[in-house]
């Protein structure tokens, strides 16, 4: 109990201490106007001059000049912009609100299931019937490793990429930090794609059974029983694993893939472009690691039998239509209580759970 206690201080302080990294990351007159007082003070030089209109803010001028985007309308070089606007509302941005978000959620998601474990506490335990049901296959389970390690790896070097001068380099000194951060860079930009592609193959492998059906809104209307730790039936996967499959790996990991495509391969793009697409990333990844976290503790402590599946490719008979019934019921009989045989609800068949009377299975 004590040592619980000791780890949720932790935890409360470490979120209270990222609360503040907008003052740490902090940029002097951000409230000047249009950006900076650095900007202020290049327009009033050139108020002041005699160098004739156009100034620096036209592009007829001929000189470098300033502007708030650049979306080409300067020609095909924009390193005649010495000045983008842009880039220090981005600065503002990603460094002082997009950073305290992201971090907070980071930290508050552990906190939540740290909370969530010891007060509702994770699913019943099913006693074993001591007989095994293959449920993933050498491959999906490969693919699954694969996409779950180099995000993880994605998800440390981005990290110390977004939060390491403000947390790290204070008691690790340059010299040890400039080797973490020149590593973590490296590594975040080279396992990138490798990430894509087990995204990919994950999406496609895993894509037939989880499309939605009508007993999946039977789930969802009981929250799944994560709180009554009433087992509600469901398929293959249930809604929860569909909304994270759709909402997570397959949006989400677009919105990371391309924007980090973006960023990894920046030759040809403006500088608007790469800032707008290193909010989205940074935004998208935020949230699928606060998901992710979720998942990762639904499928080992919250339910308790379910690594084993990823683990191993097998579930004992009990757990599967304790937890998987109408998955169990099609294994078993070949078609699940109150479905047909691609998967959908028929009226007039019965369904576990919902009023109904189960469809008898054969005898073990």
């Amino acid at each position: 109990m004590r040592a619980n206690l000791n780890t949720l201080r932790a935890m409360l302080f470490l979120v209270a201490a990222l609360v503040f990294s907008a003052s740490w990351a902090g940029v002097k007159n951000q409230d000047a106007t249009p950006a900076y007082a650095e900007e202020q003070t290049m327009l009033q030089i050139e108020a002041d001059s005699v160098v004739p209109d156009p100034g620096m803010t036209s592009s007829a001028s001929g000189r470098v000049h300033m502007d708030r985007h650049y979306l080409g309308q300067y020609g095909s070089k924009e390193g005649n912009v010495i000045v983008q606007r842009g880039g220090n509302t981005w600065r503002h941005l990603r460094n002082g609100p997009l950073a305290t978000i992201a971090g907070f959620i980071l930290l508050a998601v552990p906190l939540a299931i740290f909370v969530f474990y010891r007060t509702i506490g994770p699913a019943n335990q099913v006693a074993e019937a001591g007989r095994k049901m293959q449920r993933f296959n050498r491959w999906e389970r490969q693919v699954h490793w694969a996409t779950a390690f180099s995000f993880i790896a994605l998800g440390i070097t981005g990290i110390v990429i977004m939060y390491g001068k403000n947390i790290m380099l204070p008691w690790m000194g340059h010299n040890l930090f400039s080797w973490v951060a020149i590593v973590s860079k490296y590594l975040h930009n080279f396992v990138g794609p490798l990430f894509i592609l087990c995204s990919i193959l994950m999406f496609f492998t895993f894509l037939k059974r989880n499309f939605y059906n009508r007993a999946d809104w039977q789930w969802v209307k009981k929250g799944g029983g994560i709180v009554s730790h009433k087992h509600v039936p469901a398929g293959f996967f249930n809604a929860g694993e569909k909304t994270w499959f759709w909402g997570g790996v397959a949006l989400l990991g677009l919105v990371m893939s391309v924007t980090g495509l973006v960023l990894d391969f920046a030759v040809g793009q403006t500088r608007y472009v790469m800032q707008v697409a290193n909010v989205l990333h940074v935004g998208a990844a935020a949230v699928y690691m606060a998901a992710a976290m979720g998942h990762a503790y639904i499928g080992t402590w919250g339910t308790p039998g379910a690594y084993e599946a990823m683990r191993y490719g097998t579930v004992d008979e009990n757990w599967a239509k304790a937890h998987h019934q109408l998955w169990y019921e099609q294994m078993k009989t070949g078609v699940p209580p109150g479905m047909d045989q691609d998967g959908k609800m028929v009226p007039g068949r019965d369904v576990p759970g919902q009023g109904g009377r189960p469809q008898p299975g054969p005898a073990h």
